[in-house]
């Protein structure tokens, strides 16, 4: 198995990076995905253990989990990935919302189970005799409800605890609460109505159609209010993205006929709502194997950019979605929290020589989302594979 023999240097990561978004790739570039549960489950990088409960409702938790987090960022991940491993002028952290903000604010109970990230319960709404309460609610102001109230508050404590504070000698600011996207219309009706939604979806259409509806427009009215909120201080994506790993469990034509005009109405809301500054990218994220639907809302919506999930044939999907397309993927977080790092090392060379990186448009990362306890020599032996395999003067 190779080995790094020197370290690189923050210059030297940016460079790929410039290299791959300029079209003239020198070698694929590597990123680790993670958020706060890998400090959580660390007794290294919470020795307190710190829940999630805990940092949910205390702000001085809350921003310091944060914070640890993006100190663990650069001190550990930065050796393993094309991302920074120096320490910024300035920390710049925020509230992490997990996965029920969009459940949340419609009544669904968060809960807290011991060792794992916060979800949500489907709201009383997945009661058949009450499924049509779910359009009671207010989604024109959604700052009004009681979860955002309470985030709002959360960020404006860590607000006032962070004026004065350092952080590893460096100050620290926290960027404004802001929750823009969308998990997706499926999703969101899964969170909603349970797995209920699904039958929905095959035995009542015109009620799940009007569920989509309600919560892509409910996305809408609170992207205004965020930006309403921040104005000028709100920060601009670039292009469009949105996520809907829930659709997985469809089949194509299910997905054309009952889902694509929702994503559709997504992307048009992302690039024409004022709150995106247009670009070329539209992003997709979907866990779990979805390949089959990519080619199609490919061509059919005009997604550029894929951020698998697992499990993925990474040569069958660069043959389906063709050279020009941005494929993000690699080694299973299983085997990468499992394996021995030979293994971790021969699992990333072959994904690289599958034929991927035809193109220039494949960046490697783990698939999908760090988990705790993956061996640093398992992410150094990833790392060493892209660099000794990625590389585009030896394809």
């Amino acid at each position: 198995m190779a080995t790094t023999s020197t370290r690189i240097s923050d210059a030297e990561k940016q460079a790929v990076w410039d290299a791959y978004y300029a079209r003239r790739p020198v070698r694929t570039p590597v990123l680790l995905a993670t958020n706060s549960r890998v400090v959580h489950a660390s007794p290294e990088w919470n020795p307190e253990g710190y829940t999630f409960e805990q940092a949910f409702h205390d702000p001085a938790i809350h921003l310091q989990i944060e914070l640890r987090h993006a100190l663990y960022r650069r001190r550990v991940l930065g050796l393993y990935s094309d991302s920074p491993s120096e320490l910024p002028g300035t920390w710049e952290v925020g509230v992490f919302l997990h996965n029920v903000y969009e459940a949340a604010p419609f009544g669904g109970a968060i809960q807290f189970l011991d060792g794992q990230t916060p979800t949500s319960e489907p709201p009383a709404f997945a009661d058949d005799d009450r499924k049509a309460a779910l359009f009671d609610v207010d989604i024109e102001h959604p700052l009004d409800s009681p979860y955002w109230q309470g985030r709002l508050s959360l960020w404006r404590d860590m607000q006032r605890i962070a004026k004065d504070m350092k952080f590893e000698g460096r100050p620290v600011r926290v960027a404004p609460l802001m929750a823009m996207g969308t998990d997706g219309p499926v999703t969101a009706g899964c969170n909603l109505r349970g797995a209920a939604f699904l039958m929905d979806l095959l035995c009542e259409p015109e009620y799940a159609q009007r569920v989509m509806r309600f919560a892509v427009e409910a996305m809408r009215h609170r992207r205004r209010a965020f930006a309403e909120l921040h104005g000028d201080k709100l920060p601009r994506a670039t292009g469009a993205g949105f996520a809907d790993d829930s659709c997985a469990m469809l089949g194509v034509e299910q997905w054309r006929e009952l889902v694509k005009p929702h994503h559709q109405r997504i992307l048009d809301i992302l690039r024409t709502d004022g709150a995106n500054t247009p670009g070329p990218r539209c992003g997709v994220h979907m866990c779990g194997d979805a390949t089959h639907l990519f080619p199609h809302m490919a061509r059919e919506l005009g997604v550029n950019s894929f951020d698998t999930g697992f499990p993925v044939d990474h040569r069958a999907l660069r043959d389906a979605l063709g050279p020009d397309v941005e494929i993000l993927g690699g080694p299973e977080i299983q085997c990468l929290k499992d394996a021995a790092p030979e293994q971790i090392f021969e699992r990333t060379k072959s994904i690289l020589q599958s034929g991927v990186l035809r193109g220039g448009r494949f960046v490697l990362r783990e698939g999908n989302n760090l988990p705790p306890g993956v061996p640093d020599a398992n992410l150094a032996a990833m790392y060493d594979a892209a660099l000794a395999f990625g590389r585009y003067d030896r394809q």
